[in-house]
């Protein structure tokens, strides 16, 4: 299994716990995980008004941020907080848009399980992981 350097997951990936069940069963290994704050913000959004994709995203990044010590990978959020423009187009692609632009920014490699998601970063030249939900 190779060495993936930098690796910044959008919040599909988060939600289905998907980076710790790789890691789980060995079949994912990394440098560093950026996470960008506009997907903290979209899971604490979500668990504020009661939605369990909140919590499992947060769950998620709690399991991560335990593993980081034991895994010896480097956790870090960056980015800022998606702007009220970005919140109100946020369906129409604006916090997807600044998860690719973090990843391009930072030369590290996209990982996501949203098809259109996937489809745009590998068509602006981003590398990519795309994970198939119905599959894992």
């Amino acid at each position: 299994m190779k060495t993936i350097t930098k690796i910044v997951p959008d919040t599909s990936v988060i939600i289905e716990g998907i980076i710790t069940k790789k890691f789980e069963k060995k079949e994912l290994k990394f440098k560093e995980l950026i996470i960008h704050e506009a997907v903290l913000a979209e899971l604490e959004s979500q668990a504020n008004k009661g939605r369990e994709t909140g919590y499992l995203g947060l769950e998620e990044i709690k399991k991560l941020k335990e593993l980081e010590k034991k895994k010896k990978f480097k956790l870090s959020f960056k980015g800022s907080r998606p702007k009220d423009f970005e919140i109100k187009y946020a369906k129409s692609g604006e916090i997807d848009s600044l998860i690719r632009c973090l990843a391009s920014e930072e030369k590290a490699v996209l990982m996501t399980a949203d098809k259109v998601q996937g489809l745009v970063a590998e068509a602006k030249g981003i590398d990519i992981i795309f994970i198939d939900i119905d599959i894992t």
